[in-house]
């Protein structure tokens, strides 16, 4: 009994002295903050590496087309913009910033263990082919995993840097300033590196049965940093300035406003005199301090209406500009690189330009600027998208479906389509698909000998036809799109008298024709070996997203050194030409976009927020993210355009739409000096106290006014009595 009664008591100590706060600084700055910046930087990381590939894992493992990955991801976007509000209440009202970080951050890290388990094909990979066979399994941890991220990484997002600058003592202001610099440069490093790395991790193959995309390691080393953050924030715990729960200002702000309307409701009647803003109908209740606060905010939320539609366009670089570089030629990470250079260019150079030429550019006319230049990375991306479309295949669509023929003789072919004569030689194609949107006649001719015949083609599809020797036909689907994630499909006509096995595509019998095989881009190497063991090696480089048919034709040498120059490579769709490099453009316009708003957009805030209600804008700030989200969701469903270039013309004309009526906003804006007028309160007359007690006075002094009243009036009346008991003795004696 006596070991575990000391047992408990040394934990009891261990726990209490954990407890105690150890104040020590470095460089005067305390210690406790550096531990609050690695975990920024680490969580920072996990949920922008996380992002990074989260449109491509929708698009290539779950194998949704565009438009609903595009949904999901933005869906995902606005609810982590939204979880925020929940975070602050929660934290301010009931558990603290530092209980609230650590339990949303196993949240978190639990969401994110949940998106890399979701992502490992071999989950539920019975047949072991490298492709899932329950789907279902992998969408539902997916969002279970997303949702929960959501919930952790939204619901920390306005604690943490809030808590960083409690750590602070008053006389500590510089250093405050300074930790928030480095503060908001480990968001950006975080993200920087993130976008650079998780792709890259995700190139890699893994797999126990299969080798596939790694998608589990892309998701994996997020959540392995999730948990280095989560084990780094608790490690200062002995460090912090925990400061209690002391309610929160959102839901007072939510509590004055709900009356005041409420009020107003009641007052509607026009015998009651109108009052100068609507939120005075609060006075009734709440202090005129904190109403005044509240129309403070309430006219720079006003200035937030437009907001959204900036987010709208700016997080479709996650999305639909990301889709976009699928189908490019090229793979590199810019945005990142571009906001780091960017802000102190800004700051140091543009900025300070503009004041020495003597313009008046006022925060809201930067912002508006950059929503403008925001549109125009819209516009840049709709020029690239039609050069981009006059790359990709004119595939069929409607009840078109297209056809070419495959000579699998060692004679000429004639094929006459619907009048029209096409000379096919031995071993090669007809040429460019034929398209036909009903049934057609052909006839094939080889040494005079002719046979009819009539085909129908599948709509919306692309079908090679191989004729044989005895002017058979066999039809095999081909692509329909191109190939995913960059890739080259590959297939192999065998022409030869004997079967023939190639490298990465396996056996293929005397004139037949293999399956679609994916190879990366770059020096491509296949070796056709026969059945005596005989090899030749055929090279072949291939670029990004094209697809090739090689045919292997009865001639075919494979003892001869010039074996390969035998095979003919037909092209089926032709590789991606346009570089990644011409999306520079649009993003160094977007990034310039956003560091003019977004930048501007803070500090606007926060200069025309009063001293106790900055969350307050904070969350209404990162509700017009939230917003700007869901818009995309509305317009992209709602308009359904069918190219991709106009889509992003139609957000751009949103934009300047926007962007106009936010200048004209602006226009009749006045910049308010919210100390200014929180100093007005603080005078005696505005002091509550001061006005209690002169309130007091008041009544006190009526109060020995209406005494001295009331004891006059009697003295005037005991008086009167005398003189008139004095004047009926003197009658009285007159009478005697």
């Amino acid at each position: 009994m006596l070991p575990y009664y000391n047992s408990t008591r040394a934990i009891s100590f261990f726990l209490r002295s954990c407890s105690l706060k150890i104040k020590v600084e470095v460089c005067g700055y305390p210690l406790s903050i550096f531990f609050i910046v690695v975990n920024e930087f680490c969580e920072r990381f996990s949920y922008y590496g996380m992002r990074a590939v989260l449109v491509l894992y929708f698009r290539y493992f779950l194998k949704w087309d565009d438009d609903l990955a595009t949904s999901i991801y933005h869906t995902f976007v606005a609810l982590c913009y939204l979880t925020p509000i929940l975070g602050a209440i929660v934290a301010d009202s009931w558990l603290g910033k530092f209980k609230t970080i650590v339990y949303l951050s196993i949240v978190y890290t639990l969401g994110q263990v949940v998106m890399a388990v979701s992502a490992i094909h071999d989950l539920t990979d019975t047949d072991m082919d490298g492709v899932p066979n329950n789907m279902v399994v992998h969408v539902a941890l997916s969002m279970t995993g997303l949702l929960l991220i959501a919930l952790g990484t939204g619901g920390i997002k306005p604690c943490v840097a809030a808590f960083g600058g409690d750590q602070f003592e008053d006389h500590q202001e510089k250093q405050r300033s300074t930790f928030f610099s480095i503060f908001y440069l480990s968001i950006n490093a975080g993200s920087l590196l993130s976008t650079i790395i998780t792709p890259i991790l995700r190139a890699q193959e893994c797999g126990i049965h299969s080798q596939q995309k790694c998608y589990p390691l892309a998701f994996g080393v997020p959540a392995a940093l999730m948990v280095v953050a989560l084990i780094v924030f608790i490690s200062g715990s002995s460090m912090y300035t925990k400061t209690a729960p002391k309610g929160n200002i959102m839901l007072e702000v939510c509590k004055c406003i709900g009356f005041a309307i409420h009020n107003r409701f009641r007052h509607r009647s026009k015998k009651f005199p109108k009052r100068e803003h609507w939120m005075d109908w609060a006075d009734e209740k709440y202090d005129k301090l904190l109403v005044a606060q509240v129309k403070m905010v309430l006219k720079v939320l006003f200035l937030y209406i437009p907001l959204p539609m900036f987010w709208t366009l700016f997080d479709q670089q996650g999305s639909r500009w990301t889709l976009q570089a699928t189908t490019m030629d090229g793979d590199f990470t810019v945005n990142p690189i571009l906001i780091l250079i960017m802000v102190p260019v800004m700051d140091s150079v543009i900025y300070p330009l503009i004041k020495k030429c003597h313009l008046n550019f006022t925060p809201l006319k930067r912002m508006t600027v950059g929503m403008f230049v925001a549109a125009m990375a819209f516009v840049a991306a709709a020029l690239l998208q039609l050069q981009i479309d006059q790359t990709l295949p004119q595939l069929p669509s409607g009840a078109e479906g297209q056809v070419k023929f495959v000579n699998l003789n060692n004679e000429n072919l004639s094929v006459a389509i619907e009048g029209t004569d096409y000379n096919v030689p031995p071993f090669q194609v007809s040429g460019d698909y034929l398209t036909f949107d009903k049934p057609f006649n052909v006839a094939l001719t080889k040494n005079n000998v002719t046979k009819k015949d009539n085909l129908t083609l599948k709509s919306q599809t692309r079908q090679t036809t191989l004729v044989g020797p005895s002017l058979d036909l066999r039809m095999v689907t081909d692509l329909t799109r191109k190939p995913e994630e960059g890739m080259n499909a590959v297939r192999f006509v065998n022409g030869f008298g004997a079967a023939l096995n190639v490298s990465f595509v396996g056996t293929i019998e005397p004139l037949d024709i293999s399956n679609y095989t994916n190879i990366k881009q770059g020096p491509a190497e296949f070796r056709i070996t026969n059945t005596g063991g005989q090899s030749c090696l055929y090279n072949k480089q291939m670029g990004f997203g094209s697809s090739f048919t090689f045919v292997i034709p009865s001639t075919f040498d494979i003892q001869s050194s010039n074996c390969k120059q035998a095979i003919q490579a037909v092209e089926d769709i032709k590789p991606n030409t346009i570089h990644m490099g011409w999306q520079i453009p649009q993003y160094f316009l977007m990034t310039s976009g956003e560091v003019v708003f977004s930048v501007t957009g803070l500090e606007f805030s926060y200069s025309q927020a009063p001293s106790n209600m900055k969350s307050v804008l904070q969350a209404g700030w990162l509700l017009t993210v939230a917003v700007g989200n869901i818009i995309v969701l509305i317009v992209a469903e709602a308009a359904q355009l069918p190219d991709q270039w106009a889509e992003y013309i139609l957000f751009a004309s949103l934009l300047v739409l926007v962007c106009i009526i936010f200048g004209i906003m602006s226009y009749f804006y006045t910049y308010t000096d919210p100390a200014e007028i929180e100093a007005r309160f603080a005078l005696p007359e505005y002091d509550p106290e001061e006005k209690k007690k002169k309130k007091d006075s008041i009544v006190m002094e009526w109060k020995d006014s209406l005494k001295r009243k009331v004891s006059g009036s009697r003295k005037r009346s005991n008086s009167s009595k005398g003189s008139d008991k004095q004047d009926n003795d003197e009658l009285k004696q007159s009478r005697m």
